[in-house]
Parts: C-alpha cells; sequence; structure tokens
C-alpha cells in the first residue's frame, strides 16, 4: 500500500548575520509551489557552501515530533518548534527508524532521494545559546535527514511525500548514525557503509578513509565551531 506522507510545513531561509554568526538557518515558510533544482528550493540561501547544501545536501528534512523531545530535555522557555533546526521539511510520522538511506520519494513534479543523516554542527549550539546542542542532537541520533534532487520539477507543501523505491540493502538512518557517529571506527559497520552505493560522497569519503587509517576525524570543529577547537 502506499503511504502518502504530508509535510507538515516547507521552509526557505537567506543568509544573514544572526547569533553571531553569518547562517541561513532561519527559514520562513512557503505555501506556494516552488522549483525544486538539484541545488534545492528556489530562493533558499546557504552560508557555507563548503560544509552544507550541494547536490548530495539539497534538502533538509527535521521530524517534529524531535521538538518533544528537546522542550523535555532543554526546557520549555524556548520555542522549540519548526524550522528551528533549518530544515527545509517538517514531517509528522517519519523518523530515523522508518525512513533508510536511498529512500526515493515522488515529491511533486520532483524525484528525492536520501542521501545522509544530517551531521549536526556548531551553529545550531548558537541558534539555541546551549553549549554541545550539536553532541547531544549527535549522541541521540534526532539528526534528521538529507536528500539529493534525482528529477528537478515544481513542488509544495500540499504534495506528499511518496516512496517509490528502496535500495534492496537498506539501512535505516538511525543504523547508519550507530555506526557513523556512535562507533566510527567498527570495521565490520564502515564496510556495511561503505557497500551503500547512496551513501554521500562526503560520508563516504570519511568512512573509507577510517577503514584505511583506522583514525576519525577530528570533529571538534563542527561540533563546536572554530572559537573552541
Amino acid at each position: 500500500m502506499i503511504k502518502n506522507n504530508y509535510l507538515k510545513g516547507v521552509y526557505r531561509g537567506k543568509v544573514a548575520q544572526r547569533y553571531g554568526i553569518y547562517t541561513a538557518i532561519d527559514k520562513l515558510s512557503v505555501e506556494k509551489s516552488l522549483f525544486l533544482s538539484p541545488e534545492g528550493l528556489a530562493g533558499d540561501q546557504c552560508a557555507d557552501v563548503i560544509h552544507h547544501g550541494g547536490l548530495d545536501r539539497a534538502l533538509h528534512q527535521y521530524p517534529i515530533e524531535h521538538y518533544a523531545y528537546w522542550r523535555k530535555k532543554f526546557g520549555k522557555a524556548m520555542d522549540w518548534q519548526a524550522s528551528g533546526m533549518g530544515e527545509n521539511l517538517s514531517s509528522e510520522g517519519m523518523n530515523e527508524d522508518t525512513v533508510c538511506l536511498g529512500d526515493r520519494y515522488q515529491w511533486g513534479e520532483a524525484i528525492i532521494e536520501v542521501s545522509q543523516p544530517r551531521s549536526p554542527c556548531f551553529k545550531l549550539n548558537n541558534r539555541w545559546d546551549i553549549d554541545n546542542f550539536a553532541t547531544n542532537m549527535q549522541e541521540v541520533s534526532r539528526c534528521g535527514w538529507l536528500y539529493r534532487v534525482i528529477k528537478p520539477g515544481i513542488v509544495s507543501v500540499q504534495e506528499p511525500l511518496v516512496l517509490i523505491d528502496q535500495v534492496t540493502n537498506m539501512m535505516t538512518l538511525r543504523e547508519v548514525c550507530e555506526i557513523y557517529f556512535g562507533n566510527p571506527l567498527d570495521k565490520v559497520g564502515l564496510e556495511k557503509l561503505q557497500k551503500q552505493e547512496t551513501l554521500s560522497n562526503s560520508l563516504l569519503s570519511k568512512v573509507v578513509q577510517r577503514l584505511e587509517t583506522n583514525e576519525v576525524e577530528n570533529w571538534a570543529f563542527r561540533l563546536l565551531g572554530p572559537d573552541k577547537v
């Protein structure tokens, strides 16, 4: 049975100086139809094109249910709601336990494919004014995920994500997170990740490097930022 995964929101943002950094993490809701290109949604910007964005990271989706977890952990005083993690797509009923690497979805005219879990970075620490927030997110695998665009086209929040294809050796995003972040030098796990043909080039290159060197790349800059390395 085909399941229509209706979105709770679609968001895009422009680069601005906020939270002491240049970022496009503050995104606004878009109700109208938009063109989705291989680089992402029309009008959506990226402040750091080296570490964010690109063909393997054109869209970021984040489950709306996770905000309840963060509210419980860090308190109700903050405005825990979409699009607080800088996501483009907000969903309910899709999460890291049900979405797999390589899953393909029809979204309006477009087709998108899950390419990797989101790698949390220090900009989330700045955004929420919580030290080590990115590290917390990584440790509990509530990262959301990223897509590449297989087929560009017109999309909108009214159009559901319809699962149309899965890889045969599928891994849930939680499985990917638990190996890549949680047990980063596990040889069996890394070899399993290496066989995932839909894994983003960025993560795949690090998997290969770990297997060759038996060392994990330095996460300090990504998780803590340049001022704390």
